[in-house]
């Protein structure tokens, strides 16, 4: 992964994923950033859902993309096809870009605008302009922060201008900001082999351990202390598929010194023994 974070990027923030070819179930979180996700290598059937609600597939090739202000959690899968690689570029803009915008190019009557849900939509400026920004991110030291800024701007009109729809609930406003959200998830994934903290979580983010529990529940549909295990889970699944480390080593990593524990939490979490998983 490649992400964009530095002074070039303040009014976006962009990441390059190298995703798996088959992706089962997992929550995507609502931010209250407009969020796109854009194809840039590979195809794939990408289904998407309501949480509950019935898959909905898409099929999506170079160039593709979902635009999102989804002020819910929701749920997507994938499965990739073809000898190229699947690989897809994140852009979030950020939330007071996005207003701005919205209050130059339609003043007061912007105060209920939001951008509508896409998914495997094609539009060659929105590919025109990642590409662009994709090249600078790249460029690393030699990108231009006017040139990003510049991008960006012309990003958040041509979204408002042919995606923007009238919100008549004022909807994502009280999301969690996804700086906060994407610092949050890092402070964990970055902790699986300590006991879970709140209070040192939400004191990373800047917040009081009640409002931030509160937020990161909406906007990924589970408690910190639920996504913390399913982190745990997640890194045992990795390891016991790509490596030989020995499952009690495995559990000692992501935090669990007991193996009948985490044996109990890994059946819990995937239905399957942690050595049943391994055999796979």
């Amino acid at each position: 992964m490649i992400s964009g974070d530095g002074a070039a990027w303040k009014d976006v923030f962009v990441q390059v994923f190298s995703r798996n070819r088959v992706q089962n179930s997992f929550l995507v979180p609502a931010v209250a950033e407009p969020l796109i996700v854009w194809v840039m290598s590979g195809s794939a059937t990408v289904e998407e859902r309501d949480l509950g609600g019935e898959w909905k597939a898409s099929r999506v090739n170079v160039g593709d993309f979902f635009l999102t202000r989804s002020p819910v959690p929701y749920e997507m899968r994938w499965q990739a096809d073809g000898d190229r690689p699947f690989q897809v570029m994140h852009l979030y803009v950020s939330v007071p870009l996005f207003e701005k915008v919205v209050r130059e190019m339609l003043g007061k009557a912007g105060g209920n605008v939001t951008l509508k849900d896409v998914s495997g939509g094609c539009d060659t400026t929105i590919s025109h302009i990642l590409n662009l920004l994709h090249g600078e991110l790249v460029a690393g030291s030699e990108g231009s922060a006017l040139f990003v800024e510049g991008l960006a701007q012309s990003l958040a009109v041509h979204l408002v201008r042919h995606y923007g729809v009238a919100d008549s609930e004022a909807r994502a406003r009280n999301a969690l900001p996804g700086p906060k959200l994407r610092r949050a998830i890092a402070f964990m994934a970055a902790r699986l082999d300590q006991p879970f903290d709140l209070n040192s979580l939400a004191g990373a983010v800047g917040m009081s351990e009640f409002h931030f529990s509160r937020l990161f529940k909406k906007a990924t549909g589970l408690s910190p202390s639920l996504y913390f295990i399913r982190q745990r889970v997640a890194k045992a699944q990795q390891l016991l598929q790509e490596t030989d480390t020995s499952i009690i080593q495995i559990g000692l990593t992501v935090g669990y010194s007991s193996p009948s524990h985490f044996a109990q939490i890994f059946r819990r979490e995937t239905g399957l023994s942690p050595t049943d998983y391994r055999r796979r």
